[in-house]
């Protein structure tokens, strides 16, 4: 098995990478087993905070390091929480917790009659800290958000996130499902060519 250093300590994105990563011979340690500290993410894109928390695992493990940054961007909210959804509450005065964001976001949108959203992730690898062309993938997963949660699931925004094709939320479907359609897959996807190269 080859080692990555996931470059997070979600225990959600944990488990939707490794089981992504595994079949193809990686095997994903979270930063926080190796001692590192949650990086910075000062950039107002996806891919540039990304790529600072990919840089910044790599650095401190000497590892390639895998980072995604990723959020929901609601469209009658201009887009927002965007790269904040994980901090969208605590921006606003409130809590860091995925109740919290999910309130607040279906308080904005109380009476707004379009409800279109999508997940985006973009997913950077570095083979070293300095790595002069990392790996990037990038993901777009379109749905809306309703009112009240369904699912019990995935995690952030998934139980709010509505699939109208498939008549559920993202927190409604099984892992396999969620793996096989999801923004993260879709990015992970777009670097599997390139992952062989490692």
């Amino acid at each position: 098995m080859k080692k990555l250093v996931l470059a997070s300590n979600n225990a959600g994105k944990l488990r939707e990478f490794s089981a992504l990563l595994a079949p193809r011979g990686f095997e994903l340690v979270p930063q926080g087993v190796l001692g590192v500290p949650e990086a910075e993410e000062p950039h107002v894109t996806f891919i540039e905070n990304a790529l600072a928390k990919a840089r910044h695992a790599s650095r401190l493990t000497g590892l390639p390091a895998l980072a995604d940054d990723s959020g929901v961007c609601v469209m009658a909210l201009g887009g927002e929480p965007g790269v904040y959804s994980a901090r969208y509450a605590e921006r606003n005065g409130g809590e860091k917790s995925d109740a919290a964001n999910n309130a607040l976001v279906v308080e904005r949108l109380r009476g707004a009659t379009d409800r279109r959203a999508y997940y985006y992730a973009a997913l950077v690898l570095t083979r070293s800290a300095d790595d002069p062309q990392p790996l990037i993938g990038e993901g777009l997963w379109w749905g809306e958000i309703i009112e009240a949660p369904r699912g019990n699931g995935g995690f952030g925004y998934d139980p709010y996130f509505f699939l109208p094709a498939l008549g559920r939320t993202a927190a409604e479907l099984t892992p396999e499902e969620k793996n096989r359609l999801s923004h993260r897959a879709q990015a992970l996807q777009a670097l599997m060519g390139k992952l062989d190269a490692l």
